[in-house]
């Protein structure tokens, strides 16, 4: 029932403002606060957060369901219908009542920022440092591509502290004095949904606002990297359902020599191909979330779900541009639009390359004689 009510919204209340966003590169706040609302209406909003703190209290299976479904629609406006991270699940005491609940209330909005000008995938050599004076630490440095850090109300800031390596989350709020967001640069891949570059100078706060434990920000983010992978997966599949339903029409309608192009092996073979790849990521998809509901995921399955369904959609946009000839390279087209965005998955929230060194380490790991033996 809840799949239902999230493709029904989607299609209703999402879809209509595509071409708009597209147009403009904008989600009004207007739009975005009647999303939120509407959202909150129909009991979509903060589905992964727990029934007793006010979310909807699913499952990561039921969540990853509900996430294809998202997928279908442009990231910008799916984005609205939030899922607050799962790294609030770490706050305590006052930041509970300050942070957690309203944010699942839908009246607070986050943005974490760990990616810096030259630390994309090796966060370890992020220099943002905190530095502790007394009860408070200073904060100074700069995060680079921090989505929705133009509309968050506080920032999941990750920066060092200590000379060992330590790296401590902290819950920074955008009001602090010597805390600046910039526009970032204009990207091809969702129009709408925005990076800004993050400066801070001199911002202190006080330790309270420890996300965690100090140098232990490494054990919070392992909590949100996994389900994010998962969820970009997820998207990538209900995206890539689109696309197919989209080529599918498309050759089913389109005339040349005398039949429909899907008639012809070289497009019915692209489409054969296309249905199969998405239902095999859907399954690493869903095997991935029930495990995580289950309690025993491992980053093994996030990343292969992650780099499969990744990739997958940059192949089935691709065909489905070729199936569509020229004009599947025109404004016009949706197709255009989900051939472009599909690119950034394969780079956000850890690159195809980091999930390959994930799962062929983890996979040496079983094998490597141990040291010492032998």
């Amino acid at each position: 029932m809840i799949v239902d009510t999230v493709r029904r919204f989607v299609a209703e209340e999402l879809v209509p403002h595509e071409d708009e966003v597209e147009r403009t590169d904008d989600v009004p706040e207007a739009l975005i606060r009647q999303i939120r609302q509407r959202a909150i209406d129909k009991g979509l909003y903060a589905i992964n957060m727990p029934a007793e703190l006010g979310g909807g209290g699913l499952d990561a299976l039921a969540v990853s369901l509900c996430e294809i479904e998202l997928g279908h629609t442009a990231f910008a406006l799916q984005y609205a219908v939030a899922r607050p991270s799962n790294i609030l699940r770490a706050c305590t005491g006052w930041q509970v009542s300050r942070y957690l609940l309203p944010t699942i209330r839908g009246e607070r909005v986050e943005c974490l920022a760990m990616t810096e000008p030259g630390a994309g995938s090796d966060l370890r050599s992020m220099t943002t440092r905190a530095r502790r004076e007394g009860e408070d630490f200073i904060i100074n440095g700069t995060k680079h591509f921090i989505s929705y850090a133009d509309v968050a109300d506080y920032v999941v800031l990750f920066a060092r502290t200590g000379d060992e390596g330590g790296i401590t989350s902290f819950l920074v709020d955008k009001e602090d004095p010597g805390f600046e967001v910039r526009p970032g640069g204009e990207s091809v891949s969702h129009r709408g949904f925005h990076h800004a570059e993050l400066v801070f100078t001199d911002c202190r706060v006080h330790q309270r606002h420890i996300l965690g434990e100090e140098h232990r920000g490494f054990d919070v983010a392992r909590e949100w990297l996994g389900a994010t992978r998962l969820t970009v997966a997820a998207h990538c599949v209900g995206r890539a359902r689109r696309v197919l339903s989209m080529a599918a029409g498309w050759a089913g309608t389109r005339r040349q020599f005398g039949r429909t192009i899907g008639r012809f092996q070289g497009t019915s073979f692209k489409l054969a191909d296309m249905l199969t790849e998405i239902e095999a990521a859907e399954l690493l998809v869903l095997r991935a979330a029930d495990r995580e509901a289950r309690g025993c995921a491992t980053d093994r399955d996030f990343a292969m779900a992650k780099l499969y369904a990744s990739e997958m959609l940059g192949r089935v946009t691709d065909h489905a541009v070729q199936i569509f000839g020229g004009m599947g390279l025109m404004k016009e087209f949706a197709v255009e639009r989900f051939w472009r965005d599909a690119r950034i998955e394969r780079i956000w929230d850890g690159t195809s390359e980091i999930q390959r060194h994930i799962l062929s380490r983890s996979l040496l790991r079983e094998h490597e004689t141990p040291k010492g033996a032998g």
